[in-house]
């Protein structure tokens, strides 16, 4: 998934007018169509057609690729960067999230509120009297607005294309009532089979993961935790994991694996709410007093999440992976996967994906091969590096990977951040200074964004290092 939300993908829908030199208008014969529209904005289907990015690194055996992904660079860094290398393909501007837009609107809710009219100056509370204000007022058609994780974001950015170049450069144009002698009306249909919005749904589900990511990280190792026990007096100071791991041992209460969660502290408190209110927590009815509450919950074994209570699914990772889909959804395309026929694996002998160098084209099934080779060619010892720093947590060898993965194809060292002109002058600059190594502030590649790998199929992160490894 993560790679199919960091690559610009274009979608075509089956039957859909294109966009460009001018706007191609779709005719609509029934006179319902105004009846139709707002369902259909939240309905359909689409067919998704790779693009190929950027330059490949190398061609391996049986045509295999490292594949880049979409990172979009910095301005400065495209302005310096070698002529040869084609310019940045991504069609939203740095200015997609507004700077008057925190964080906060990623997640819906109040934070996500108000929400700007595309046209005109008009600020809405509730977005779906946004919706059906643009429908009445302006003639305009948001699809799938489920997708969209921030409503506010999206909408602030349309409204700043829609105000700078014309509509039918941007938008589909469906013309009404072609066939009939009925007036005829133009209506804006805005939908994810343009290229620029799907990159714009694309790219907001990539900063709310981030955000998810970086809150969750933190919350993993923070140690000034404290919360009292749902079921007693109990108060745990620490570790989130110690609290549920109490619930579960003592009160036979499960919320799932600990670091598949985020925001704990805001679970635990509405659950405590929830109890407060002698409300179960897994059917929602609510009791007289906590005698009649606690007794159900145990005759009744709901001593549980309800996994169908939607209500919960924010606090769960999983539920931020693809925009539109609940945990159910996501597992059950896992399980088609598969769920096969044995008959295809008859006779599979197995073929190691290839593992390429950090820093150049070579590449080995396997990995001590590849290590070797960057220790004498590079002088660069990956697990020695990771284990001088204290780094054999498997996020920070993720991170660090990725780091340099994302340094060396945009041709900045490693060490220094000196951005050269081509790989070769490159590998020269870091081996004349030394700079085979990584830098000592280690702020600059411990971001959230370096979760996200640079290659698709980069085969070195399935190789991460133990503390058995390193010793």
């Amino acid at each position: 998934f993560l790679a199919r939300a960091a690559r610009t993908a274009l979608m075509a829908e089956a039957g859909a007018a294109s966009v460009g030199d001018g706007g191609v208008a779709r005719s609509i014969g029934s006179p319902s169509f105004q009846d139709a529209m707002m369902p259909l904005a939240m309905e359909g289907a689409c067919d998704e057609e790779n693009v190929s990015l950027q330059r490949h690194v190398d061609v391996g055996r049986h045509g295999e690729l490292l594949r880049p992904l979409a990172f979009p660079e910095a301005e400065a860094d495209a302005t310096s960067s070698d002529a040869s290398s084609p310019p940045n393909s991504s069609l939203i501007p740095s200015s997609a999230l507004s700077p008057s837009c925190s964080a906060s609107c990623l997640f819906g809710g109040a934070g996500d509120l108000p929400v700007p009219c595309l046209v005109c100056e008009e600020q809405f509370s509730d977005k779906q009297e946004f919706l059906q204000h643009l429908f009445a007022r302006h003639k305009i058609v948001i699809r799938k607005t489920e997708d969209i994780c921030s409503m506010k974001m999206y909408a602030e950015h349309w409204k700043r294309r829609l105000a700078s170049v014309p509509v039918t450069d941007v938008a589909v144009i469906i013309k009404t009532n072609c066939d009939s002698d009925l007036p005829s009306e133009d209506y804006i249909f805005i939908s994810d089979a343009l290229p620029e919005d799907k990159e714009l749904r694309a790219h907001l589900q990539k900063k709310r993961l981030e955000a998810v990511l970086e809150d969750q990280q933190k919350e993993r190792v923070d140690q000034t935790f404290s919360r009292r026990c749902l079921f007693c007096d109990g108060v745990f100071t620490g570790n989130r994991s110690l609290i549920f791991q109490h619930m579960l041992d003592t009160h036979s209460f499960c919320v799932g694996n600990p670091d598949n969660l985020v925001f704990v502290g805001e679970y635990i408190d509405l659950l405590h709410h929830k109890l407060e209110n002698l409300q179960c927590l897994y059917c929602g009815r609510t009791f007289k007093d906590r005698v009649v509450l606690r007794e159900h919950m145990r005759k009744k074994q709901h001593r549980k999440i309800n996994p169908n209570n939607c209500e919960y699914d924010r606090f769960y990772v999983i539920n931020y992976l693809e925009p539109g889909k609940r945990w159910e959804e996501v597992l059950a395309e896992n399980d088609r996967e598969i769920v096969n026929s044995d008959n295809e694996w008859d006779g599979w002998l197995g073929s190691s994906p290839l593992i390429f160098c950090l820093f150049c084209k070579h590449s080995n099934v396997s990995i001590e091969a590849v290590l070797d080779h960057m220790k004498c060619c590079h002088r660069f010892d990956l697990k020695k590096q990771l284990t001088d720093l204290g780094l054999l947590d498997c996020y920070a060898q993720i991170k660090v990977i990725n780091f340099i993965r994302r340094q060396v194809y945009c041709r900045k060292c490693i060490n220094c951040q000196q951005l050269m002109s081509t790989d070769k002058e490159l590998l020269m600059h870091m081996g004349f200074k030394g700079h085979f190594s990584l830098p000592s502030d280690h702020s600059v590649w411990n971001q959230p964004q370096y979760f996200f790998p640079t290659y698709e199929n980069d085969a070195l992160l399935c190789h991460l290092f133990t503390t058995d490894d390193t010793s």
